[in-house]
């Protein structure tokens, strides 16, 4: 076969004629394992917001730790050591831990999205935010890195009620529902409305729930040095009893707070928990008994 000056043989043609049918097909793979990245992408986000593809966790965690505010003379270290010694704990006891650091407030609504497709009716659901919190409206609200607050509409804008969470939990009829709330300090968006409160309100305590709160409401603390917060160290100790029923590890960590602050410091429990609830699993249970 002839082209121009050019002679082609049957061999070549064949040749080319495969070789351009390898790149088709090659072309196609290609878009087909584009397409079905994005579908699995989608898939994935879908169990993530909605919860209907999740597997149900029998005990699952948010753990939040916000360090960086652009507002603060300097960063909350303490917050961020707590979270991750945190969840190292409660993953060694049995909890599916989803873990935020420095969270804006997406990063936070995206979380407590991830925490509800995880709960199911036998779920043990915990909640542990530290850093910086605010009271408005009898709520207390969790304060996002990027929020811009310069007065109390903008604390119900940007933060996260502590409220709006156990209400998740609720919703989605979670067995039991634990929260730990280490926010009841004092804040850079103190006195830019007149109207501001010190410290945390009062928790609305759902059914079957049990809450550890830092301080008496409409009290804040200051920063003492140390790798953790007081309430985090006197926590992570109690944690490590073998008899880790939670109640008696919250009413343990207050005391123990109380008195090593001299009074300064008294943390709040409040409960309306039905039954002992032991903080480890089974399995973890039995990984202690053999250390």
């Amino acid at each position: 076969m002839k082209f121009g000056q050019f002679r082609v043989s049957p061999r070549s043609f064949t040749l080319a004629a495969v070789f351009v049918g390898m790149v088709s097909l090659a072309i196609g793979a290609h878009a087909a394992f584009n397409k079905r990245s994005v579908e699995v992408a989608k898939a994935l986000d879908v169990e993530d917001t909605t919860g209907s593809i999740a597997v149900k966790s029998s005990r699952v965690a948010l753990v939040i730790g916000n360090g960086h505010y652009p507002d603060a003379n300097q960063p909350l270290k303490q917050s961020l050591n707590d979270a991750r010694a945190l969840a190292t704990v409660l993953r060694r006891d049995g909890f599916d831990v989803i873990m935020v650091e420095d969270a804006d407030k997406d990063d936070m609504s995206r979380a407590v999205r991830r925490l509800e497709s995880k709960i199911g009716p036998d779920t043990t659901a915990l909640l542990f935010f530290s850093g910086f919190g605010i009271q408005s409206g009898r709520e207390s609200y969790m304060i996002p890195v990027n929020a811009q607050i310069w007065k109390e509409a903008d604390v119900r804008r940007d933060g996260l009620s502590v409220e709006t969470v156990l209400g998740a939990m609720k919703e989605r009829a979670a067995k039991v529902k634990l929260a730990v709330i280490d926010a009841s300090r004092r804040n850079p968006y103190e006195r830019r409305f007149r109207s501001y409160s010190h410290g945390l309100a009062p928790i609305n305590v759902p059914d079957n729930a049990l809450i550890l709160s830092s301080a008496t409401p409409g009290r804040v603390i200051d920063e003492l040095s140390g790798q953790y917060s007081l309430l985090m160290a006197e926590l992570l100790k109690n944690l490590d009893k073998s008899d880790a029923d939670a109640e008696a590890v919250f009413s343990r960590t207050r005391v123990a707070v109380s008195r090593a602050s001299e009074g300064e410091q008294v943390p709040t429990v409040s409960s309306s928990l039905a039954q002992g609830v032991p903080f480890r699993s089974d399995a973890a249970v039995a990984a202690h008994k053999e250390r």
